[in-house]
């Protein structure tokens, strides 16, 4: 089965306390392996000033996710988000397969 690179960012509401933000995380997580994804790396990015309001928010929290997957995966993940209420927008892209350089070796 071949799987691609994908970059999933999301921004929560700003009144979104820290254990709903982890319990969140582990939730897409869970999703993410138990569809048959894997290499799932998450970062938060933090509390961040929007450049425009979405639904009356001049800020809220991002959060990016890389995993390696298909695309029916990234199709469930992303109907999960669209019906999170916590969740003001979500983007997720293929990300091109970074191919190892071959070492050279270095002639002083």
């Amino acid at each position: 089965m071949l799987l691609n690179n994908y970059e999933t960012i999301y921004i929560l509401k700003p009144d979104v306390t820290e254990d709903k933000n982890l319990a969140l995380v582990h939730e897409y997580k869970t999703l993410i392996k138990q569809y048959g994804g894997q290499n799932v790396f998450v970062q938060h990015r933090g509390r961040r000033h929007l450049s425009y309001n979405i639904t009356h928010y001049y800020d809220g929290i991002y959060v990016q996710m890389n995993f390696e997957g298909n695309g029916h995966l990234v199709r469930l993940l992303e109907k999960s988000m669209r019906f999170n209420d916590k969740i003001v927008r979500y983007l997720t892209i293929k990300t091109l397969q970074q191919p190892s350089l071959p070492q050279l070796p270095i002639k002083l």
